[in-house]
């Protein structure tokens, strides 16, 4: 075979295998903006929630009740917009997310702690995951009578009750980010003599931060469902006692209002960490 026919069978050869392997970018060309994606992702959940709305609505037309008018999507909104006008409807929003924030952060010193002692040591992990699976299992809102006659009317039984029902989101996810470390990093670690202290620094807290963030979205959740009910202990400022406050004046349409607030701020919270958990925890 001469040398020219030998280079035509090549490149024919190579067209065959370049016809039959798409190009990268041919493959980047079919897949959509990031921009475009995020739309239609944007614009489903409109949807789910402008379904829901005509759910609630059709709920409200069932009873032919007029007070079920006052519940409904429409005076709700309506009253949205007037409270959201008022300077105490913010003071009692920043009294809530005060309290959050300081729940958030005895979760967190609490849990990542113990969880990592559960995460490090076996033995820890044996002896203790039984007591703290059965304290997990007891609802933080039963805890209630004790926090009262402990610390008395006041932040004080709140945050206790908003620490115990956050704790244990952070305490697991932590360990369980601790065990599922790469055994190669705690291997290069001790081959470089790192001691234990600098192991923790620079090998084990890099390496579990997204299981942290992971369970401070979750304790997040908890904390804003058990704030409500832990508001309603005598104190004069949050959304629990707005709630408390607007059923005793029968401001019905009012209270359908804080009830959507509540939900609004709760998912603008998520939303919060979600975006963390974007930026640092998939490191």
């Amino acid at each position: 075979m001469s040398l020219s026919a030998s280079a035509s069978s090549t490149k024919s050869s190579a067209k065959v295998i370049q016809a039959r392997e798409p190009s990268k970018s041919a493959g980047y060309a079919v897949q959509p903006p990031r921009f475009k994606r995020w739309m239609v992702t944007s614009l489903w959940g409109l949807g789910g929630l402008l379904a829901g709305v005509v759910l609630w609505w059709l709920a409200t037309l069932w009873s032919s009740s007029p007070l079920m008018q006052q519940f409904g999507p429409a005076a709700a909104f309506h009253s949205l917009l007037e409270i959201g006008g008022w300077s105490e409807t913010w003071m009692h929003v920043g009294a809530s997310l005060q309290r959050i924030f300081v729940g958030l952060a005895i979760s967190l010193g609490v849990g990542v702690p113990a969880g990592l002692l559960l995460g490090l040591s076996a033995r820890a992990h044996a002896a203790l995951t039984p007591l703290f699976q059965f304290l997990r299992m007891i609802s933080p809102l039963s805890w209630m009578p004790i926090a009262v006659m402990a610390f008395g009317i006041g932040d004080a039984p709140i945050y206790f009750l908003l620490g115990v029902a956050g704790v244990w989101p952070v305490l697991l996810n932590t360990a369980s980010g601790v065990r599922h470390l790469n055994p190669r990093w705690l291997m290069l670690g001790r081959s470089l003599a790192a001691t234990k202290l600098e192991t923790l620094l620079y090998l084990v807290l890099p390496g579990i931060v997204g299981s942290v963030l992971t369970g401070s979205r979750l304790a997040i959740g908890v904390l804003w469902i058990v704030l409500v009910p832990c508001e309603m202990l005598g104190v004069s400022a949050g959304l629990g006692y707005l709630i408390l406050d607007t059923r005793d004046r029968m401001a019905y349409s009012e209270l359908m209002a804080v009830i959507v607030l509540i939900g609004l701020i709760g998912y603008l919270l998520d939303s919060a960490l979600r975006a963390l958990f974007a930026a640092f925890g998939q490191r």
